[in-house]
Formats: C-alpha cells, structure tokens, sequence
C-alpha cells in the first residue's frame, strides 16, 4: 500500500487515480494526523507527501507526524511536500523572486531511479511560489528548470525523493511514468490490486461487521446505490432489504425499471414504496429550490422510517458513500463546515440508531464502475447519467405540480432516447431537459399557442467540476426539438443551454 499524506492540494485525489490506475491499493490521510490514525501500516510500503498552498517557514504551517521518517519506507515530496522534505533534512525553503505557474521544461541531470525512462528534457506543470534555495546534505540534484534550480533531489541512499512539479496533473505528460518509477522501481510495490481482489476482501469485510443482524438499504437505482446493494448482497445475502421509494420526481418508468433489475435477484426482499402523492402534496406551491430538496430530503427520511420500522431490529444501513466524500471528511484543515451525504439517507444512521456499512467508501466513481461491471450489473444502470438528489423536481423551475411533472418526464425520455439513437450517451457526462417557468407564442396548425418551453441541458465534462456545452448534431438536436413539440402537449419551443461550467452550473436549480 502507498500512503498519500493530503496537505490540501487541490490535486491529491489525482495522485490517488494516478496510483490505482497502476493497479497498487493506496490511501490518502491528512498531512498532520499522528501516524496511529492511519491504520494498519506495516502494509505501507511508500509515502507520498502531497502539495498544499501553505509555505513551511509560516509559523502554522502544517507538517506531517515525525515518525514517519523513523517508518524506514520511500518518501516522494510533490512541491509543498518536497519542501517539507528538504526542511526536515536541513535544507533551505524561501520565498521566490520569480514564481512558477504553467508549463516548464526540467533538464534531467544525475541518473535517477525517480526519473529514469523519461529522457534529457521533461515537460512539467509548475505551481509554487517558494522554491528550495539550499539542498539538504546527502542529497543531489536530478533535476532543474529555467527558475528552479531544484526541481527534483533526492537522497538515493534512504530512497527520500522530491518533485517541485506536479507529475499527477495531465499536463505534465510523462508524470505517470515518474509516479510508476516510485512506486515500482523504488517501493518494489506489485500491481496486484484490482476490483476481483477488492471484492473478496470487502465480502470478507462486511460478513465480519454484520455478522447475522438484519441490513437495510435505501435502493434509488443509481450507481452507487446499486452497486452497494449488489456488494453488500453477495456478502450477506438475504440478510440485506431493499427499499426503493417512488417520491414522483424520478426519471420516466424508474420504478418499473428497478423492479425489472433488481427484483429476481431480491425478491421479497425488494420492497417498492410508491409515495409519489405524498410527495407532490408536499412540494405544492413551493417555487425555493432550496425548500423542495429540505422538502423531498424530510419527506424521504420519514417515509424510508416507517418502512424499516416493518423490518423489526434492523442493525444495519447500508450507504453508498464514496471516497471523495471520505477524503473531504479528513482534509488537513479539519472537517468540512458541510461535509457532503446522500440527499435521502443523511442524518438517517443517528435517528434510527443504525450501524453504517459502506462498501465504496474507498472508491472513486469510475472504480465503483468498475466493481458494477465485475459484479455483472447490467450496463444500463452503470453507464447511467448523474441525477440530481431531490430528482425533477429541480429541474421545474417554478412550482412542481403533477401537469408539470408529466411534462417534463415525457420531454425528458425524448431527450435520452434520441442521445442514445445518435450513439452519443456514454460519451456525455449529462443529458437532459428543463421546464421553464415562462410561455412563449406559438402558431401550432392555423390556430396560435402559448405553452411552455423546454431547455436542453447537454454537457462534456471528466469530473463535473468543469463542464462545457456537448456540441451535439444539429441533425439530432432537430430530432428532440421536433419530437417534444409534438409529443409532449403543452411545449411549443425547444431551446439549446450552451453554457459552460464555470460560470454556470450543470443543473439550473
């Protein structure tokens, strides 16, 4: 295992990706916790120390525990890291008078284990303001760039190394050779770690925590709810109910679909809650998208209660956390004011005195696919669009009534089935329509109309942090735009959201 130790960069979970694309198992812990919360580490076999915004002569500035020098494993520095490497070893750190940000060219010079297989000349990404200005004694220098004189040292003795650069970000091209050659060629670490071996050692995991208590498990028909219940399954088999609830802001045939799915492998242990009146009852007249999640978020809470309350002494939930959420959690700066948790089973593990199981929570999202497709979930839930928490109910913008409600899932069905027609699906990050609170005049026949419009929300993007707008074939935005105005009544115009994120957010609520 590669220990990563997070001193607030804002790229630590690429360093993570970079590493268990290589097939190594690795985790990341904040910076300056004691080496006796990070668990079991006669496992770690290296230590990363990421960047961070902090400089190490700032009086609060955070370092990391010192017994992870007397841990005798490799250490690899990445800028604010390397710089906490060379200022414990008795180099110099200061501010510098020219600072590096973008693209830089590092000159290898001395053979190194670190940065070997990548030639005389190496294109990095730069992101610091302090720069090391007196090596530590032991330690050479592999190599430098225009202002930087040290950009890579290292002490190949005590296999101690450091990156002024950062080889995670894509914009430093060769940067997964460089992070491979310390994993491999100085952790002597193994790429054995992939979603079979994962699946065994989490089965082992739960069916040890459970035991022979009764698990509960709030099924939406997402990815990670899925492939939660589909983990947690294999391990505890009929241990595990299901619930789905239909709150009526769900995408078109959604209840159907996840009883199609998910009822022969459940069966009774399936319980399908249709609540959609109660719902809507609830969201009458509310227009605050910030009321309508508080509303559906409540809503669900009670109605998912009185459900496993039928499920006498439930000792379990299962909750399909993922490790983002996790990282977030123990970030160097302490606990986030508002650390994200699902819309609909937050706040749920307290009130009903439950015990959490979560098997992704040391998954990113594209590793939960991953173990979806080993666990032979259909692909039509794991190539599944994100939806949002509190469903359509933020894409009607205005008051969610029944009327509106019907609109917006036939419009919304429109949109994917022509997405899915041009081959395009699994290529967007997101697709899908909006119900605008405005009218607009139409002529529909010989007669003149005034109905609703509908805007289509089509985006790109790798990690929903940044999005642009899908350049999408006229050919096959004429095809949504028709099929809507006739088959959806009360829609008589068809508009195209070619925002990008930032500013704008994918969704518009």
């Amino acid at each position: 295992m590669i220990l990563i130790l997070d001193f607030g960069s804002q790229y630590t979970q690429l360093i993570a990706r970079r590493i268990r694309e290589a097939k190594v198992y690795c985790e990341i812990h904040a910076g300056n916790k004691p080496v006796e919360t990070f668990g079991d580490i006669s496992q770690v076999k290296g230590i990363i120390l990421s960047g961070g915004p902090s400089s190490v002569y700032e009086k609060d500035a955070p370092w990391p525990d010192a017994a992870i020098w007397g841990m005798n494993v490799p250490v690899l520095g990445i800028c604010y890291g390397m710089q906490l490497v060379a200022e414990h070893f008795g180099g110099k750190v200061k501010h510098s008078k020219k600072r590096e940000y973008g693209l830089a060219t590092v000159k290898t010079g001395l053979a190194s284990k670190i940065m070997s297989k990548l030639g005389a000349n190496v294109t990095v990404w730069m992101s610091h303001g302090d720069s090391l200005s007196r090596m530590p004694k032991g330690f050479a220098r592999y190599g430098s760039s225009k202002n930087c004189p040290y950009a890579v040292i290292g002490d190949a003795k005590r296999n101690i190394f450091g990156v002024q650069f950062h080889p995670e970000v894509k914009h430093t091209p060769k940067g997964k050779t460089i992070i491979e050659n310390f994993i491999f060629g100085v952790c002597r670490e193994t790429p054995a770690w992939n979603m079979r071996s994962f699946i065994g050692e989490e089965t082992k995991k739960i069916r040890q925590q459970a035991g022979k208590g009764k698990v509960i498990c709030a099924l939406s028909g997402g990815v990670d709810s899925s492939v939660a219940a589909i983990m947690v399954r294999k391990a505890v088999g009929k241990q595990l109910t299901c619930i789905f609830v239909d709150n009526g802001v769900l995408r078109s045939g959604e209840a159907e679909r996840v009883k199609k799915i998910f009822g022969k492998q459940f069966g009774k242990n399936l319980i399908l809650v249709d609540a959609q009146k109660r719902f809507l009852d609830k969201l009458a007249g509310v227009t605050d998208p910030e009321r309508k999640r508080k509303i559906i978020g409540h809503e669900f809470i009670a109605v998912f209660e009185e459900e496993a309350a039928k499920i006498k002494d439930a000792d379990f939930l299962v909750q399909g956390t993922l490790y983002p959420d996790v990282i977030e959690s123990v970030s160097v700066k302490g606990p986030s004011a508002v650390i994200k948790s699902h819309h609909n089973v937050g706040g749920l593990p307290e009130k009903m005195k439950l015990k959490l199981i979560e098997p992704l929570r040391f998954l990113f999202k594209d590793e939960v696919r991953q173990l979806g497709r080993e666990l032979k979930i259909p692909a039509e839930i794991l190539t599944r669009h994100p939806f949002p928490g509190p469903g359509l109910s933020v894409r009607i913008l205005g008051e969610v009534t029944p009327d509106r409600v019907a609109i917006l899932k036939k419009a919304d069905m429109i949109v994917e089935e022509e997405i899915r027609a041009a081959g395009i699906y699994e290529k967007l990050w997101q697709a899908f329509a909006v119900l605008l609170p405005v009218k607009t005049v139409g002529v529909m026949g010989d007669s003149r109309t005034y109905e609703n419009v509908i805007a289509l929300r089509i985006v790109e993007s790798d990690d929903a942090m940044t999005a642009d707008w899908a350049k999408v074939p006229y050919e096959t935005l004429g095809k949504m735009s028709s099929r809507i105005i006739n088959e959806v009544r009360g829609v008589n115009r068809v508009v195209y959201d070619i925002s990008q994120k930032p500013p704008a957010t994918i969704e518009w609520e």
